[in-house]
């Protein structure tokens, strides 16, 4: 049903919100203000500056833009950057999908970085305990653990995020307090003024943005993760985590500003600010934090693939479903990719130090992508008056790009990661613009006018019968028409006989979870027209769909399927269902234009990369047929050449 689902907010929902939702901006305080101090003298303009910036970055970006404006933009439950295109796309006319692409792509190389940070700077916390200890090992084997456990889902351990995260804020807030209490002149540093004097008049004040920022980085999962939690138990949860996060913070300034050295000296304010007897307590809870926060990201990460493959941006790969629990999946390819990505930067990188060199540039880019998206939702959709509109871009756009500008100076300390966003982008590109291209050249007959000759080739006795229920997977939207090289597979030299011709049409609709379906009957009981609509967030099993449609029509006692035989023996009880898939490859009497012959080869090629779409749809190998057709593409010669079949 196409319904929102409306999250109640009770003691767990609040429990669940702050287990999922929190974990990276949750840690932030692990790493901004040493990131922010960094090798500079200790003075009341960069502490009080930095806090102050801190405070009004969690003040509009996190709370005005996210929290309570972004957060509004649901689609039927759901958030994140797909969710917002899917919303926003018929308005867009294709302006919108480089921006989406974008957003995804940037997202995607968060959860590469931000696990070996979150986890780094946690665990060397150890080092103030053990000076010569090296901490690299430890962090490879906490992250291979969580990699390796992925494929078991987290439905065993879930349980325990919740009151984690409350124990981890609830140590923030302590720890905060106690140096506040001791230096409450600390209080100063939330005037704006202190943040204008740091970015216009302390040297370089301007370029610590890119350490500020880090304070914020975990917004887009706010978003991201809405359809776990609801927007209103995100919202309540919200004043508490950012008064555990701003009280920390404060507590850091206060022990910076009352401490007697210039410097650092390679301390973490985190650290330093708890009593040497809690210190290996608290740092074993920052770990789990860290951890908490890390599997947040990448069953983020396995979300926003799924969602790319639903709508076409991404190619099919192997899901599954580790759990039974709803939207708990998981992607065994994504999974590695990012289990090596991480151990690479933790190898590169060494220790947390550096990698705050490198973090934050990608998530600026995502979030400026989401505030151009989301500009689009309220215009269009929820008819905000276009002077607000402009309001709305001109602020956000002046933090953001202010944002981007500061952390623009880490490209040179990411340059190897630069890389692997282009390899995202570009996969996104290529798959969904040849698409496109390809879907250009389908060609259509109306589907009524063949139900004559499909009728007589059913009742031909002289030629075998192919199979009782005979079902093709088209990509034909509108219901009386079907593709040309389907009829042509059907009429081939060995002409397919069936008492049932199925059509079937698998219709990705804009909301996430619909699941439902038509039927069109062509000619009685002989030729039927199926279309399943599903959601951008439901796994297509065609297979069990389609079955189970057949036998709600024979129990309804529709188009008399009830008194039709279907195909099944003494010696097996099963209906006979043949399942017809059409496979293009390209072929080399092609004549293209440099762009769309590029797009098309690179398309093919990560289409024998990519799952068969018999596993893609969930379809048992032995109810299979495919059919290859080398596809021309020529403006000339518009042409279906020599096909093949194989039975598989």
């Amino acid at each position: 049903m196409n319904t929102t689902v409306k999250q109640k907010v009770t003691a767990a929902s609040l429990l669940v919100a702050l287990g999922i939702i929190y974990g990276d901006i949750g840690t932030s305080p692990l790493y901004v203000m040493k990131a922010i101090i960094g090798d500079r003298p200790i003075t009341e303009a960069l502490v009080y500056g930095g806090i102050s910036c801190v405070f009004w970055t969690l003040t509009f970006q996190t709370t005005l833009k996210y929290v309570l404006l972004t957060l509004s933009a649901d689609n039927h439950g759901e958030g994140g950057v797909f969710s917002l295109y899917a919303l926003v796309k018929r308005f867009g006319k294709g302006k919108l999908v480089i921006p989406t692409i974008l957003g995804a792509t940037t997202l995607l190389a968060d959860g590469i970085i931000t696990p070996p940070i979150s986890v780094a700077s946690a665990v060397e916390g150890l080092e103030v305990i053990f000076p010569h200890l090296t901490t690299v090992p430890i962090v490879i084997a906490i992250l291979s653990g969580l990699f390796i456990f992925q494929r078991f889902g987290t439905q065993k351990v879930g349980s325990i995020f919740g009151p984690a995260m409350v124990v981890w804020f609830a140590m923030l807030m302590v720890l905060g307090l106690v140096q506040m209490v001791h230096h409450p002149d600390i209080l100063k540093a939330l005037n704006p003024v202190y943040a204008y004097r740091l970015l216009v008049e302390y040297p370089h004040g301007f370029w610590l943005l890119g350490a500020v920022f880090l304070c914020t980085t975990g917004a887009e999962a706010l978003y991201s993760d809405l359809g776990h939690c609801g927007k209103q138990n995100i919202r309540i949860t919200w004043i508490f985590v950012k008064s555990a996060l701003l009280i920390n913070y404060l507590g850091q300034g206060a022990w910076l500003m009352h401490q007697n050295d210039t410097f650092l000296n390679g301390k973490n304010p985190f650290y330093t600010i708890m009593p040497e007897w809690f210190l290996l307590i608290g740092i074993v809870i920052a770990t789990l934090a860290a951890i908490i926060a890390s599997q947040a990201l990448i069953s983020g990460s396995f979300t926003l693939i799924n969602e790319a493959i639903s709508l076409n941006f991404w190619p099919r790969v192997a899901l599954k479903n580790p759990t039974n629990l709803k939207g708990q999946i998981y992607i065994p390819s994504v999974n590695t990719i990012l289990w090596i990505g991480c151990v690479l930067m933790i190898l590169y990188f060494k220790n947390s130090a550096h990698m705050e060199a490198a973090y934050g540039f990608s998530i600026t880019i995502a979030m400026m992508m989401t505030t151009f998206l989301l500009s689009y939702y309220l215009f269009f959709i929820r008819k905000v008056a276009i002077g607000w509109i402009a309001v709305m871009l001109t602020v956000f756009a002046l933090i953001e790009v202010s944002f981007f500008v500061a952390n623009i100076v880490k490209i040179k300390e990411r340059w190897m990661f630069l890389f692997f966003e282009l390899f995202i982008f570009m996969v996104m590109y290529v798959w969904y613009y040849s698409r496109k291209i390809n879907n250009r050249f389908l060609k259509f007959t109306n589907l009524a006018e063949q139900a004559p000759m499909l009728n007589e080739l059913s009742h031909d006795d002289a030629i075998p019968k192919y199979a009782t229920h005979l079902i093709y997977l088209s990509k034909a939207n509108k219901t009386y028409e079907i593709e040309e090289k389907i009829i042509k597979s059907i009429f081939a030299k060995k002409p397919k006989r069936a008492d049932v011709y199925w059509f079937l049409h698998i219709n990705r609709t804009n909301e996430p979870f619909t699941l439902n379906y038509e039927v069109l009957e062509l000619l009685d009981d002989k030729v039927i027209k199926v279309v399943l609509n599903v959601g951008f967030r439901v796994q297509p099993k065609v297979e069990l769909y389609f079955k189970k449609i057949v036998q709600e029509l024979v129990e309804r006692k529709e188009l008399n399927l009830h008194i039709r035989p279907d195909g099944s023996t003494k010696y097996n009880a099963e209906p006979d269902y043949k399942f017809v898939i059409i496979e293009k490859f390209i072929s080399v009497e092609n004549e293209f234009a440099l762009k769309e012959g590029w797009l098309l080869t690179s398309y093919f090629w990560l289409k024998k990369l990519s799952l068969s779409d018999e596993k893609a749809f969930g379809l048992d190998k032995s109810d299979v047929a495919v059919e290859e057709y080398p596809m021309v593409y020529s403006p000339v010669n518009n042409l279906e050449l020599c096909r093949k079949q194989k039975l598989v």
